[in-house]
């Protein structure tokens, strides 16, 4: 007897439709299982075997082979589980095919037959409903997650395997798991803190809200203590939530890599990754046994905050060149490539000298030049050129910090991002920024009068600009009009955009 059972696997975050395939023939009773199964494919036989005989369902005493086709890819993960199981118990009982029709099934068994949840839910519906399958059973931990995918996809949950049998069989129902509700979630924008707790730092707060607005990248340079590290994190606060679209992109990364908490449906705030300085070049791009997404495609729609930015190691940084500018990254291993969304905005932080005091009022540096070049030759010149806005953060006065007043509301702020965003989409297109635009969009976007060209191009000299770099000075010059509602950009707006540029020469120009 044969039984075909519908499921999915991953292939990095992309689902790839497997069909599980049971077959009998006489023999000594065993379960084998073929296709080129991973270990916890392959250690599913045992939770099988367990979780029927503890819903009631006597395997046959026959040899049992399970095939997972396509045979050429490799099946991960504990999600083969319930699509076994369900095999077994079609040949067991006799049901007829046609209970399995146009459906799929996913989820890990317990050995008591319960229903544990897997990762990839959302990637898994997804690719399912691409396929035409109509309906996909899942544990009722993955329900909300899975129901996001498409309202046209029945997504059914059950506890245990018992439940999903009672419903093959038609004695029972299973519940339709509701879609989460898109506003949920949003309020976490809120839990980053608020502008108007940050005493001082009007520059760097006006920068902050030019790189949301366009989607540039930012590095703080200060002293310690000055507040680079609480503006930066304060910085999600003033992004718009996440569009559908992009929410279901960014959910997808994390459910596959195991961060969405059970039933937790679709995240709706942008990611704030803050990985230690001791991260590996694996950890950052992806990489891994299985190949997981690394920081740089958690972040993704979101924002990657590298603290002590000279602390990273060279290789580490070097790696995000290629992301930053394509915004997608290729993983290669020897049978296999991977390829992982990785549109992000940077945001790094870094002292100006080794003791962190040059051009400190308040106390002197002990650093000699050498130590100094030393310390900036860290981060590559062509690293810092990607770099959008550099800002120097200096530490306030007592003054300051101890008086009465508030600054300006993050909400306040974000209205104002959201309504450039909205600008930028009409002249870009659905979602686009100006900090992804190509140079033909810039040429196309930013055209400067006499005066300006006089400026860009004075200045382009005595910064020692990189190509590159000046079509980003275009690029937030065309974000700072969008603030204001401007038709085109001015000559102030361009002055504004080259003053970010100033730390070119003094931070920014290590060894390429």
């Amino acid at each position: 007897m044969l039984a075909r059972v519908h499921s999915s696997t991953l292939v990095g975050i992309q689902p790839v439709p497997v069909q599980v395939q049971v077959h009998l023939t006489p023999g000594l009773p065993s379960i084998s299982v073929v296709g080129l199964p991973q270990s916890a494919v392959r250690e599913g036989k045992d939770r099988v075997r367990a979780a029927l005989q503890q819903t009631g369902i006597a395997l046959p005493a026959q040899r049992v082979t399970v095939n997972l086709a396509p045979a050429d890819v490799r099946k991960e993960g504990s999600g083969f589980d319930l699509p076994v199981a369900v095999g077994l118990a079609i040949c067991s009982l006799g049901l007829p095919p046609e209970c399995l029709e146009a459906t799929a099934f996913l989820g890990e068994l317990g050995l008591d037959g319960e229903l544990r949840p897997v990762r990839g839910a959302l990637a898994v519906a997804r690719g399912c409903r691409e396929v035409g399958m109509q309906t996909l059973i899942v544990p009722e931990g993955n329900g909300r997650e899975a129901a996001a995918a498409d309202p046209t996809l029945q997504v059914l949950t059950a506890g245990s395997l018992r439940q999903v049998v009672q419903h093959l069989q038609g004695r029972a129902r299973l519940t339709r798991a509701a879609p989460p509700d898109r506003d949920a979630g949003a309020s976490a924008l809120l839990g980053a803190g608020c502008f108007s707790e940050v005493r001082g730092q009007e520059g760097a707060k006006r920068a902050l809200e030019v790189a949301a607005a366009g989607g540039h990248n930012l590095a703080l340079i200060g002293p310690p203590g000055t507040g680079k590290t609480m503006l930066a994190r304060r910085f999600p606060a003033i992004l718009p939530p996440l569009d559908q679209e992009e929410a279901l992109e960014v959910t997808t990364i994390h459910s596959v890599t195991g961060l969405l908490p059970d039933d937790a449906g679709v995240v709706r705030a942008r990611p704030f990754r803050a990985p230690h300085h001791t991260t590996s070049r694996a950890g950052m791009v992806g990489g891994g046994t299985p190949v997981r997404p690394g920081e740089i495609s958690l972040a993704h729609r979101g924002v990657l905050f590298l603290d002590e930015l000279p602390e990273f190691r060279r290789g580490v940084l070097e790696t995000l060149r290629q992301p930053l500018e394509a915004g997608w990254v290729s993983v290669v291993r020897a049978r296999e490539r991977y390829r992982f969304p990785s549109r992000f905005t940077l945001m790094t932080a870094m002292n100006p000298c080794p003791c962190g005091h040059l051009g400190d009022e308040n106390q002197a540096c002990t650093c000699d030049p050498g130590q100094v070049a030393r310390y900036r030759n860290r981060v590559s010149g062509p690293l810092w050129d990607r770099v959008d806005l550099h800002v120097e953060v200096c530490s306030p006065s007592v003054e300051v910090l101890r008086g009465t007043g508030t600054g300006e509301a993050s909400g306040a702020i974000r209205q104002r991002v959201m309504e450039a965003r909205e600008r930028q989409s009409n002249r870009l297109g659905p979602g686009r920024v100006n900090g992804e635009m190509a140079p033909g969009e810039v040429d196309a976007s930013v055209p400067l009068g006499q005066a300006g060209e006089a400026l860009l191009r004075r200045s382009a000299v005595s910064l020692g600009l990189s190509a590159r770099a000046i079509h980003r000075v275009l690029k937030v010059a065309r974000t700072i009009a969008d603030l204001e509602g401007a038709g085109s950009v001015r000559r102030d707006h361009l002055a504004e955009a080259i003053q970010y540029r100033v730390l070119d020469r003094s931070v920014g120009k290590g060894a390429a």
